[in-house]
């Protein structure tokens, strides 16, 4: 869990309201304003269309379907929050704990500011998501992999200037997911020097929990693996709720494009193979077995080093009554019958290029995929090489940029990199056979490729 850092305040304010105030009225000045809040106000305004003028958070919807999982992750943020409830109180601070749709589900601390709380509906029952309230600590965190900070009119809603907060998110460490969020707030007055320290801290512990409980998972859809293996004779693949390979066999991993008979129980080792197909089938099979544990689906997908769809079954693997993932079988079409594309999916669609987004001082750049030539990770950012020069990515997570550009011909090449596959010009080979790739951009960058992903490399290269 990347460590909270609370910005100091400096007289920087009335150029943010300045800038707050031009761009509520469609102007794109955004001058003073950090990033990952411009991008927030960018979402506020012209994709959720929250009115700047609201005075107080909606009431939150009740119908939200969340595993018990999520219930364990809540409670255990819920005693974290309470431990620190007299420190955090003595400054007229509160705490809350929302879960992942943003709504408040608990709340601790001063008893004044929590009347003034009350006035803004921050108080159970009530949504903070940033698609209802704005740019606010709960809301932002939810949005974004990052911790976040908001001060004063950094508030995308006029009515919470006088609020500054800090909010984190724990997330699912399969699908990379919100499970909820923790947040401090403070009404007129400093956040406490050590709340980043805390929430970092608190996200963290309780994020433990759910890497414990994936590798379990990883090590149950091994199992199951291996006992569907052993009562048939067909090519077979784990994967888990994302459609990342747990292990496959030597026919179904040439068609996923990742190492044969691996075994990877650990989220952080799984093999991403970047085909949205296998994506939106897992995420359809999800949604039927949470329904009927007993479903099984089939369907065709496009696979790699294939001019033609590939039949495949997919199966749910459960624990404890929890979805770990599935066994997909190759060449096979048992089942119900699955729909080829599913509806609202957000993986795009063939031919559909998503857009990049990255920043450039004080103004957003989007990109195609074409004019991005690799991703690079350095620290708590990520970096983009491109046509325009190095940008700054919106996301600070290479595994989200993994995620959303799988699909447009970019890999992972390192623990560091993702690159755009048609922007390598020459392959170099060590004297040991690692492998490092030149780009065709400006500099002609000189990418590694780790020992683990060669292979993966190899096969997409037709090395």
């Amino acid at each position: 869990m990347q460590r909270l850092t609370l910005p100091t305040r400096n007289a920087g304010k009335p150029t943010v309201y300045g800038a707050w105030e031009r761009f509520v009225r469609g102007e794109d000045d955004i001058a003073g304003v950090r990033p990952e809040v411009a991008l927030s106000w960018h979402r506020c305004r012209d994709q959720y269309r929250v009115d700047p003028k609201l005075t107080e958070a909606p009431v939150a919807i009740t119908d939200v379907d969340h595993s018990l999982e999520h219930d364990v992750v809540i409670a255990e943020l819920g005693f974290r929050a309470a431990s620190v409830v007299d420190e955090v109180s003595s400054i007229g601070g509160v705490v809350t704990v929302a879960d992942a749709s943003g709504r408040v589900l608990a709340e601790w601390g001063n008893k004044d500011t929590r009347n003034f709380a009350a006035k803004a509906n921050l108080a159970p029952w009530y949504c903070w998501s940033e698609s209802a309230t704005g740019t606010n600590g709960m809301g932002t965190a939810l949005e974004t992999t990052a911790p976040v900070v908001i001060r004063g009119p950094e508030h995308w809603c006029q009515a919470f200037h006088d609020w500054n907060c800090a909010g984190v998110a724990v997330r699912d460490v399969v699908t990379k997911q919100p499970v909820a969020v923790l947040n401090i707030s403070c009404w007129r007055s400093e956040l406490p020097k050590a709340a980043g320290a805390w929430l970092s801290n608190a996200a963290s512990r309780t994020q433990f929990t759910l890497r414990r409980r994936a590798r379990d998972a990883g090590a149950e859809l091994i199992a199951a693996y291996n006992h569907a293996r052993s009562r048939a004779a067909v090519s077979l693949a784990a994967v888990d709720p994302s459609g990342r390979v747990v292990i496959a066999d030597d026919r179904a991993g040439v068609l996923l494009g990742v190492p044969s008979c691996t075994p990877a129980p650990d989220p952080a080792e799984r093999w991403n193979p970047g085909l949205p197909g296998l994506i939106r089938a897992v995420r359809y099979a999800a949604k039927q077995a949470s329904r009927n544990p007993d479903w099984v689906g089939s369907t065709q997908i496009f696979t790699h080093l294939a001019d033609e769809p590939t039949p495949v079954s997919i199966r749910p693997v459960f624990q404890f009554g929890h979805l770990v993932g599935n066994i997909v079988v190759f060449g096979t079409s048992e089942g119900e019958q699955m729909p080829r594309s599913e509806p609202g999916a957000t993986v795009p669609e063939q031919g559909r290029a998503p857009r990049i987004v990255a920043s450039r001082e004080n103004r957003m750049v989007l990109l195609r995929p074409p004019e991005v030539a690799f991703a690079e990770s350095d620290g708590s950012d990520v970096w983009l090489s491109t046509d325009q020069g190095k940008l700054r990515a919106s996301s600070p997570a290479l595994d989200k940029i993994e995620r959303e550009l799988g699909g447009a011909g970019f890999l992972r090449v390192h623990r560091q990199y993702v690159v755009n596959l048609d922007r390598i010009r020459e392959v170099e080979r060590g004297f040991k056979g690692e492998l490092a790739l030149v780009m065709d951009n400006e500099a002609n960058t000189m990418v590694p490729v780790s020992r683990r992903n060669a292979p993966v490399v190899r096969k997409a290269l037709g090395l």
